[in-house]
Formats: C-alpha cells, structure tokens, sequence
C-alpha cells in the first residue's frame, strides 16, 4: 500500500504546486473570490500531500525503547493534521471569502478570460492527478464499493488522496459554474457563492477525514477478510483443538498486532505444546503477512471452563 500510496500522493503534489502558481496568478488578475478560494484550496492541498510524505518517511524508523512496536501510526497522526488543514486553511477560508464577496459584490472587470482558462488547466490537471490515485487505488481494491473501500482502509494515504482529489474537482466545476454566471451576469454574487460552495464542500470532507482518522489513531482491528485467514491458519494447525478468543490490533498499515488463545491437546509434554504454538504462528504469518507480531497462549479446553495446561506448582510443606 505505502508504494501505490506515495505514487499517488506525489502526483497529487506535482498538481496541486502548478494549479495553485496558476490559481494566484488567475486571482491577481481578475480579483475573482473563487479563484482565491481554489488558489488557497490547492496550497492548502499542496502542504497536506508534504504531509503525507513526511509522515511515510517517519513511520519508517526503527522501534526503540520508548516505541517498542515502532513508529506505524505516525501515518495516522500527520492524515489527521491534514484533516485539520483542510477545514481551516481550505475550507473555512472558503466560506469567509465567499461571505464577504457575496456582501460586497463586485463582477470581473479585466482578463475575464483568465480564471475560465485557468479552471480548465486546473480541471485537466487534477483529473490526471485523480487517475493516478483510482489506477493505484484500484489495484487493492477488489470488488468492493468504493465507500467501504475509503472506510475499511487501513493505510491512509490513497483515501486521503482520493477525498482531496475528488473534492478539488468538484471545488473546480464550482468555481467555473460561479465565475461563468458571474462573467455572463455581471454580479459578483455568484463567484462569491462559487467560493461558499467549495468552503463547504471541503468542511465535509474534512469531517469525514477526521472521523476516520481518528478511529486509525485509537486502533483498529484487522480487516475481516484479514482476521479470517488468520482464524483459519490457526484453526487447521495441528494439535490446536480450537480457536477460544482472537483479538487483533493494526499498529501501522501494514504491522497487526495478533493475541489469541488456543484450546490445545492436554498433554504434560511442555515441548509438544511449544511445537503446536511455533506451528500455529508459522501458519499465520504465512496467511497474512501482516501478522508481525504474535502472542498465543495455549489453554486446554473443556466446555464451559478453561484451565491452564501447565502443571501446578506443589503448596510449600507447612510447619
């Protein structure tokens, strides 16, 4: 995933670096508050996809003492900080230029070509840069929908990217719809509710980013696909009678977390019980690379009560 998710992200920010440069320029010229709006919008993205960047280099470093199961996560934490920057610096910019443009209207006096050209090189841009990230999202994908897609992923920066990119092409229809009337009209109240629409529309999006990060951040389990390889490699190890509980954590997009209990046959052999827990761990690690930390404890099982298979320690003699 972090391969096609950094593809992806570095399209994103190839885009996003040359629309903004053209989207300033654009605004300079014609004072248009769409064109603020979408030029702030794709600076905003710009840093978001640094962002991603930054925090799949960082996610990389090895464990240490006060990390014991590495940085993973990290990836998470800087997805939600992008979050947060596109409902401040994109959205809520948005809204308020959009408010006071709508307040205090004006049309588009001079190169009124301008901003309708510069939308449609931003329209082709982001399309190419949204291609890449459905080409690399779809190779992971399968057949599921893209909703459960965006909210069953683990790996954050491929939603991230196609949320961004989905949403700057709909910001750039917007802005185009509202500078056109604006053009054809003469009233400046148009562009200024093309900016109040693309505010919102990155509000939304940004919320649902949020919310979905957040849950990255408190940790979730394997995806079921995932936890029922891991069930079965479990299940069809020699000498596990059964499965009793699972639980799995991911401490990064590609690092689980697997503690499971097993029900194995009662023996007083310590090395047989040894060998079937190797087994069974060999046996998950080949179902779902992923699995990269391990922790089974073997019980034996016997309905409606469990009980430890080490033998007891003797009660010292009383004196």
């Amino acid at each position: 995933m972090a391969g096609g998710g950094n593809k992806a992200v570095v399209a994103a920010l190839a885009a996003n670096l040359g629309i903004a440069v053209t989207k300033f320029a654009a605004w300079a010229l014609t004072q248009s508050a769409s064109m603020l709006a979408e030029a702030i919008h794709s600076l905003a993205d710009s840093g978001n996809q640094g962002l991603l960047l930054l925090g799949s280099k960082r996610a990389r470093r090895a464990a240490d003492e006060l990390h014991q199961f590495g940085f993973g996560r990290e990836r998470y934490v800087y997805s939600f900080v992008v979050s947060i920057v596109l409902f401040s610096v994109g959205g809520l910019f948005a809204l308020y230029e959009g408010y006071h443009k709508v307040h205090d209207p004006h049309g588009i006096d001079s190169w009124q070509w301008v901003p309708v050209v510069v939308l449609l090189l931003g329209i082709v841009m982001e399309g190419l840069s949204f291609r890449t990230a459905v080409r690399e999202s779809n190779k992971l994908r399968g057949k599921v929908s893209w909703v459960r897609f965006i909210r069953n992923a683990r790996a954050p920066e491929l939603p991230v990217i196609l949320l961004e990119d989905f949403a700057a092409l709909t910001g750039l229809v917007l802005a185009l719809l509202g500078v056109i009337l604006t053009l054809a009209t003469g009233n400046g109240v148009f562009d200024g509710l093309g900016s109040m629409a693309i505010g919102a529309l990155l509000v939304c999006v940004a919320i649902f980013l949020a919310v979905e990060m957040k849950s990255l951040l408190l940790g979730e389990s394997a995806t079921r696909e995932a936890q029922q390889r891991i069930v079965d490699a479990i299940e069809n190890t020699p000498g596990v009678q059964r499965l009793i509980h699972i639980k799995t954590l991911h401490l990064g997009p590609e690092e689980v977390l697997v503690a499971a209990k097993l029900g194995v046959e009662p023996t007083s052999d310590a090395a047989v019980v040894a060998e079937t827990i190797d087994a069974a761990e060999r046996a998950v690690r080949a179902a779902e690379p992923m699995a990269v930390h391990i922790y089974l404890e073997p019980d034996v099982y016997v309905e409606n009560h469990v009980t430890d298979p080490r033998p007891a320690v003797p009660e010292a003699p009383s004196h």
